[in-house]
């Protein structure tokens, strides 16, 4: 069985976001924001659940003929509630999974192409979790610290990620550091081994999540490797209403 075939994907929705309430119900060209995620997702798998906390967002999907887990209001991110969603699909159907992705709900303009290129990195017996990296555009927007950035080995596993620019460009003005090397931005889009899934959700913060709020620190921090696939397409994500309104 290819990993494609042996793929699980979850789309972590919560209905109490702090910024935007009831965030993946909001309507675009007609469908609920999670629909167009979920939609996008099962042209990749035939395993697509979304993972919520919340009946409304439950009773939605399983309107539009989507499947979905209840799971609890207590998880600190995403992950974790991946993997408690992964661990009940797990048992209800009885299969097991190669691989499991985590889909952001709140990104409806994702590509199947990004997650496809994701799960193809499982081929690697090697690879832990893989995620995604866009080079940036725009000299301002590697200075802007809600765009996360990424450095990466030359065998494409993660380094380091950070909210300021990395790297350092020494002895250049701010406005000539795109020109000088090339950026990438994060894309917080997620694969993982189901081992290493329950590994990863056991690991208390440490001090570098702590000092940039970014969790796949504490998995580098723990020793862990990410593998980087670099995608060309601008995910958009909607945090607020004004990003809706932008969109």
């Amino acid at each position: 069985m290819n990993v494609r075939e042996n793929s699980l994907i979850l789309i972590p929705a919560r209905y109490a976001s702090t910024r935007f309430p009831g965030k993946p119900l909001v309507e675009i060209a007609g469908k609920p924001m999670v629909q167009h995620v979920y939609e996008k997702a099962t042209a990749v798998s035939d395993y697509v659940y979304v993972a919520t906390d919340d009946a409304r967002i439950y009773d939605a999907v399983t309107a539009f003929g989507g499947r979905a887990v209840m799971t609890s209001t207590e998880h600190r991110s995403g992950t974790d509630r991946c993997y408690e969603a992964y661990v009940k699909v797990h048992e209800a159907l009885n299969r097991n999974f190669g691989v499991v992705v985590n889909v952001q709900g709140d990104e409806p303009f994702i590509i199947p192409r990004q997650i496809e290129s994701l799960i193809s990195r499982f081929e690697e017996p090697a690879v832990q979790i893989a995620t995604l990296a866009k080079p940036f555009e725009r000299n301002d927007d590697v200075f802007d610290p809600n765009k996360v950035k990424v450095v990466f080995s030359v065998k494409n596993t993660a380094l380091y990620f950070s909210r300021n620019p990395i790297p350092y460009c020494r002895g250049v003005e701010r406005d000539g550091w795109l020109a000088r090397t090339p950026y990438y931005k994060h894309v917080g889009m997620y694969a993982y081994r189901p081992e290493i899934l329950k590994a990863i959700t056991s690991i208390p913060q440490g001090v570098l999540e702590q000092a940039e709020s970014l969790e796949q620190l504490r998995w580098l921090e723990n020793g862990y490797t990410i593998a980087i696939s670099i995608t060309d397409h601008e995910s958009v994500g909607i945090d607020t209403p004004e990003d809706l309104e932008k969109i």
